[in-house]
């Protein structure tokens, strides 16, 4: 199962249930990283220093991330959707789908 980090938007419900799946998830709150406005770049420095890719809602900023920093452990960016527990399979098998999450931008729409 893949190492995660949860930026501090991402939803709480969705992590509890990555975990669920057996997805060993770490979140900005945990790190001892909150609230502290930490800039999108170094949360991606911290995520792939500790060899986990970043789980976000923050789409626009984390895909100018990886296009300026190619070389991470992956970056997962969703769109806002209430319905968790669905939002949690859509990225579970997303990620399921890759041997390796570095390096990779991942997509994970809510359905039309």
């Amino acid at each position: 199962m893949a190492r995660l980090y949860s930026n501090e938007n991402f939803p709480l419900p969705v992590v509890d249930e990555l975990r669920r799946l057996g997805h060993d998830v770490l979140t900005t709150k945990e790190s001892g990283k909150a609230n502290q406005k930490i800039p999108d770049e170094l949360v991606l420095a911290f995520a792939s220093t500790d060899q986990r890719a970043v789980l976000t809602i923050n789409r626009k900023d984390f895909i100018r991330e990886h296009n300026s920093t190619p070389e991470h452990e992956g970056i997962i960016i969703c769109t806002t959707d209430l319905d968790f527990v669905g939002q949690a399979n859509r990225i579970h098998k997303a990620i399921a789908a890759y041997d390796s999450l570095t390096g990779k931008l991942i997509r994970v729409n809510r359905p039309a």
